[in-house]
């Protein structure tokens, strides 16, 4: 496969505005769905909503101060999930000459915003959380009474001493967060205490309730290598899958065996750094067999850097 640039744009559409890293997808409509921010636009950022033709089909203002930093969003059947959190635009950065202009800000207020996917900005229903960074939320899904349920791995702070991302002590727990359907404070839960990063899920279920996450475990990168975690969002146990001890997992991604089968009847799939030999591995795990030896390890004769993530897509999906 190729990867030249065809041309510029937002999917198929003439429009050309900044994009965010993770778009979700809604399993039922084929949507996508994101929240974007530019840097040169600080007192917004937008939701932007892609058909499945690829066409951009709806983009709406958010108001904001500072201008925020927002890796990701979540989606549940009936919202769309803004986090607008303490990482913002950084003249003193700027003006520093860093190749990256955002700082920890704590005059900056943090909310959780719950925008009706047909909605306008005033109508978002917004939430005060206390002050911390989410790059990866894992699901949202609505409650019956109103409430809204997003697990997330929440970072204590972000970009406050170092520019280079997820820190070891950044605190990094998974967590659950509730916004309750009266607008109240967000009611945050620890699901797991270990640092761990990446939350990944069977995207069948996107929006909707669902058992089973999928996480990489952090260390301090000097023990052993580091490991996969699936939590049992059910029994609230978790379990963890050895990589070996040289190796450094980036992103897992669920495949499922089948359209319709169980949750967990498939394959995790991702790239993992061996710092021993120096090269990347591509590592095939039986996910209802999590513990177990995995299904394949593919050599692959060059170097991927740590943390590389991104998705599975079937070729059904690409040419149907």
């Amino acid at each position: 496969a190729r990867l030249e640039s065809v041309r510029h744009g937002t999917f198929d559409s003439p429009n050309k505005q900044p994009f965010t890293a993770h778009p979700h997808r809604d399993p039922h409509t084929g949507e996508l769905h994101a929240i974007c921010y530019d840097a040169l636009k600080r007192n917004k950022v937008q939701y932007v909503r892609v058909s499945a033709q690829g066409e951009l089909s709806r983009v709406v203002d958010i108001p904001v101060q500072h201008g925020p930093m927002i890796h990701d969003c979540a989606i549940s059947r009936r919202f769309v999930v803004v986090l607008d959190l303490p990482v913002t635009f950084s003249f003193k950065r700027l003006l520093s000459f860093s190749a990256f202009p955002y700082a920890w800000n704590d005059r900056h207020p943090a909310r959780v915003g719950l925008l009706p996917k047909d909605g306008q900005a005033s109508d978002i229903r917004w939430h005060d959380v206390d002050p911390c960074f989410v790059f990866h939320p894992c699901n949202a899904f609505d409650l019956p009474d109103g409430s809204v349920v997003m697990d997330v791995v929440a970072h204590r702070r972000m970009f406050d001493r170092s520019r280079q991302g997820p820190e070891m002590d950044s605190g990094a727990r998974f967590e659950r967060w509730t916004m309750p359907a009266d607008g109240g404070r967000v009611v945050r839960e620890v699901l797991h205490e270990q640092p761990q990063e990446f939350p990944r899920l069977d995207e069948r279920l996107v929006g909707e309730p669902y058992r089973y996450a999928y996480a990489v475990g952090f260390g301090d990168g000097r023990q052993g290598g580091l490991p996969l975690l699936r939590h049992d969002l059910q029994t609230r146990q978790t379990l963890r899958h050895d990589l070996g001890a040289h190796a450094v997992p980036g992103e897992f991604v669920f495949v499922p065996r089948q359209a319709q089968g169980a949750e967990d009847d498939g394959w995790l799939v991702g790239l993992v750094h061996n710092r021993q030999s120096g090269r990347a591995e591509f590592h095939v795990i039986n996910a209802d067999d999590f513990t177990g030896p995995p299904q394949a390890v593919v050599h692959i004769p060059a170097r991927i850097p740590a943390g590389f993530h991104g998705n599975w897509i079937a070729d059904a999906d690409l040419h149907p």
